[in-house]
């Protein structure tokens, strides 16, 4: 049986779903999709804290798919920008499991990770997959990786209007 570890970069596609399709990614029809027949050695999503109810009720919602939830403070600069980035906390931790592992699953379309999906495909041997909204992740990205899997379909969730 395939193991894995999955890295959802969770504000990269709550951004890149909403901008592409005007919804909501569903993380339990991508988990049916993605762990079908495979054993799931650590899945983590990585999100930023706002402190508020309705984040929290999403982490809850992301830990009961199978998601352990890493959270990193959201920081609100003075010239009214924001940041709240896990790209090297998400690259540490895919070089950690990768050798303990079949299959790399990375959820993001941040072209950022190329280099570390190309350090572990080469120094691994093992598959890197990624999940991405087609339009919006990078080309580098799914050239790096052994298979893309586009964000489409019952992988989508609409946005509800109450």
């Amino acid at each position: 049986m395939d193991k894995v570890a999955i890295f959802a970069d969770v504000q990269n596609i709550y951004y890149t779903v909403k901008q592409q399709h005007h919804c909501h990614f569903d993380y339990g029809a991508f988990w049916k999709h993605a762990t079908s027949e495979r054993k799931i050695v650590k899945a983590f999503a990585y999100a930023t804290d706002k402190g508020d109810h309705k984040q929290m009720a999403f982490q809850n919602i992301l830990e009961r798919v199978g998601f352990h939830i890493k959270l990193t403070p959201f920081l609100q600069r003075r010239d009214g920008s924001a940041k709240g980035d896990w790209d090297v906390g998400i690259a540490l931790d895919m070089m950690e499991y990768a050798k303990d592992v079949d299959t790399i699953i990375l959820v993001s379309g941040d072209g950022d990770f190329t280099t570390v999906v190309d350090k572990i495909r080469k120094n691994h041997k093992i598959s890197v997959e990624i999940y991405g909204v087609p339009d919006l992740t990078a080309a580098s990205l799914i050239q790096s990786a052994t298979c893309f899997h586009p964000i489409q379909g019952n992988m989508l969730l609409p946005i509800s209007t109450t």
